[in-house]
């Protein structure tokens, strides 16, 4: 892969071939490999390089953009040529803001692993061992991914800013299975050490053989504990909503209701891109320094992020959020300019998950959520499955597991409905990274299907 100073130098060449009044270019690297895993055995190790170059050319406010990942002087000026080309196509955009200027970066936001980026098929196939021999010791059938991946990605416009981040990124997912049950497990960190494969292979496996046999229940209203993997999906939808975007339209459940108590006072959301406990990074697809939000602070509607075209538009200052044109976990596949959090976390509370369960006489227990789907995006009405380990909980204990259920339910009612927080914050594989999240205990859940698994 190039280093710093081969991109830099490569970015500014592209630049200096630009016919635009304005000229953005952005590298994206990605060195990934993967150790796959099913019935028991390690059927595959992939290792990928890829890389994309993006440049968007601007005449006024007409902008086009393409995207290569051939650097060839001959494939840059067909690049630039295609940019420039559709630049003067498009009608001109009243909100574009410019290209960014040069800025000051955050220091010491690092998150960079030399182990994770060196790890070898060997490593992951020794820490996936363990996970097929426990299952296979229980006569469960595990399967799933182990990756390490380092990326880099580097901003440069004509008016002279220039950033670099190297990052590392080791993402795991195990799925056990009986002739009756399923249990999961995941997991994800800018340092491969942080990942107790073993440990969450065991927690895998023994929920597949909790939840054998499962009982068929009701559809209907009921107080859940959901599992930090189930929170992820709550804590994913409500911080998607929060764009400048969404809220400016009125279609965000944040829009006319900022500086409301709206949720739960137990419920604080933050996206925070300095925590090194989390992902930590500089700038974003743009070159803006991402900047920490509070989306929810102890119940109250808080920020939106905006990228440079909303916060143009709108007149707030753009907070770093902005995504590049093309989707930088997956090289070359188009995605539009945008504006996502990567650095989301509930923060927990001081309730131990042992006591979120003792304190419901009669409820579910829900392990994750299963392709989930937005029904209506101003009141985050989601609708998906349970799945690998659902349990019914009586008289503040586990007492057997029961079939999946399909909920449809809105997320920003639920969070309204808190009756505890735990205390212990996991992490868990999201798009682009990993959120942070407790568990939760809930008064009212709504399920309105059965199935018959």
């Amino acid at each position: 892969m190039l280093n710093e100073h081969d991109i830099q130098t490569l970015l500014q060449r592209v630049i200096n071939r630009s016919p635009g009044d304005e000229t953005e270019v952005l590298f994206l690297g990605l060195d990934e490999a993967l150790t796959r895993f099913a019935n028991n055995e390690i059927h595959q190790n992939v290792a990928e390089t890829n890389f994309s170059l993006a440049v968007s050319v601007a005449f006024g406010k007409r902008v086009g953009m393409a995207a290569t990942s051939d650097l060839s002087d001959a494939a840059l000026d067909r690049l630039l040529e295609q940019a420039a080309m559709l630049a003067r196509l498009q009608p001109e955009n009243p909100d574009f803001p410019g290209f960014a200027p040069p800025a000051e970066f955050p220091a010491g936001r690092q998150a960079f692993d030399e182990a994770t980026a060196a790890a070898t098929p060997e490593f992951r196939a020794r820490a996936v061992g363990e996970v097929l021999r426990y299952a296979v010791d229980r006569g469960a059938v595990a399967s799933g991914a182990f990756s390490t991946s380092r990326y880099q990605w580097a901003i440069a416009t004509s008016h002279g800013l220039f950033a670099w981040q190297p990052l590392t990124l080791a993402e795991l997912t195990i799925v056990a299975m009986t002739e009756t049950g399923s249990g999961y497990a995941a997991d994800a960190a800018w340092q491969v050490e942080q990942i107790p494969v073993a440990q969450w292979g065991k927690i895998a496996v023994d929920k597949a053989l909790a939840s054998q046999n499962p009982r068929d229940i009701p559809p209907g209203e009921y107080p859940v504990v959901l599992e930090a993997s189930a929170v992820q999906d709550l804590v994913a939808f409500i911080g998607g909503g929060a764009n400048g975007m969404s809220v400016t339209e009125g279609s965000s459940w944040m829009s006319g209701r900022q500086g409301q108590a709206l949720f739960s006072p137990a419920i604080t959301l933050v996206d925070d891109p300095a925590a090194p406990e989390h992902w930590p990074m500089a700038f974003d697809f743009e070159g803006t320094p991402r900047q920490p939000l509070t989306l929810i602070r102890q119940g109250v509607v808080g920020d939106a992020y905006y990228n440079r075209q909303w916060a143009a538009r709108t007149g707030h200052p753009a907070t770093g959020h902005g995504t590049p044109p093309i989707n930088p976990f997956e090289p070359g596949s188009a995605m539009g300019r945008a504006m996502f959090p990567l650095h989301l976390t509930l923060q927990a509370g001081d309730t131990p998950i042992e006591q979120l369960i003792a304190t419901v006489e009669r409820g579910l227990y829900v392990t994750r959520f299963n392709y989930t789907r937005t029904v209506h995006p101003r009141e985050v009405v989601v609708t998906g499955l349970t799945r690998d380990g659902t349990f019914w909980i009586e008289g503040g204990e586990i007492a057997y597991p029961v079939k999946n259920l399909r909920f449809t339910q809105s997320y920003v009612e639920a969070l309204q409905h808190v009756a505890a927080v735990g205390d212990t914050l996991h992490r868990e594989p999201a798009y682009g990274g990993f959120t942070r999240n407790p568990a939760l205990q809930l008064t009212q859940f709504r399920f309105t299907g059965k199935t018959e698994f």
